[in-house]
């Protein structure tokens, strides 16, 4: 086993050498900004993405490396002295693709997971992806990577990944277990949830239009409740998972 961090040799730190995460770490929007854009757990593999200068590197303790995580095709900048990770030698990354039959089979189980999630103490977070804070679309992606399914990271992404299902505010009657939902604006999905298959939707939101965490909302135009009635008037629409991300990387 190798620990990233204490590299000094430019030839161990090659663009496009592949990686194996033995401890969770935080993926970052650029090489120096503070924002948090998703993180990765133990066990992920991810691609190194151009030249690692080593003596730039040692210079700054905080120095960041991009890369690409296998699993959904997510570029993200990682902490250099916090990666600990094992080097996978002439490795070539061949994803595990479901058919949507497979898929089908272990929707209740990805459902449990959601519902386990919620019961937990648990607060928004932005990038969240690990637990017990998610963000949305980070609750999403991790309810289907617990029973192997990936998909993309962001809700935009998911959103385009998934096939389209037919949805208004008063008839959702083609929902089905763990569909989809997406919201925000005209231009752009920025919210999404998932169908519990009884006319509720799980999401976690954040504190000015929702719940600071994972809460369980209704689609039904009924429920005038303030988190209900603030999502449904930004419901774009909804989708289905029924295949796997391949770890092509996505716009």
């Amino acid at each position: 086993m190798l620990t990233l961090g204490v590299f000094g040799s430019k030839h161990m730190m090659r663009s496009k050498t592949f990686w194996q995460l033995l401890a969770n770490v935080n993926g970052y929007a650029s090489s120096s900004s503070l924002e948090l854009v998703t993180q990765v757990a133990a066990s992920r593999r991810f691609q190194i993405l151009g030249e690692q200068h080593s003596k730039d590197l040692e210079v700054e303790s905080n120095a960041r490396i991009k890369v690409r995580l296998l699993e959904d095709g997510y570029c993200c900048w990682l902490v250099r002295s916090e990666i600990f990770a094992e080097n996978l030698d002439n490795y070539s990354w061949t994803p595990k693709l479901f058919s949507s039959q497979e898929i089908e089979t272990k929707l209740p189980a990805v459902m449990q997971w959601v519902e386990k999630a919620s019961t937990r103490s648990n607060k928004y977070l932005w990038g969240g992806t690990l637990g017990p804070d998610f963000d949305c679309s980070g609750l999403v992606q991790a309810a289907f990577a617990s029973e192997g399914i990936w998909i993309p990271r962001d809700s935009y992404q998911q959103e385009s990944f998934c096939e389209d299902v037919a949805i208004r505010p008063d008839n959702f009657q083609k929902l089905r277990l763990c569909d989809l939902i997406f919201f925000g604006t005209q231009g752009r999905c920025n919210h999404v949830a998932i169908y519990d298959g009884h006319g509720f939707y799980w999401h976690s939101s954040g504190i000015t239009l929702g719940r600071n965490g994972i809460g369980r909302d209704n689609l039904s135009i009924s429920d005038k409740s303030t988190v209900a009635s603030n999502y449904r008037s930004q419901l774009r629409g909804a989708a289905r998972v029924i295949r796997c991300h391949d770890g092509t990387t996505l716009p």
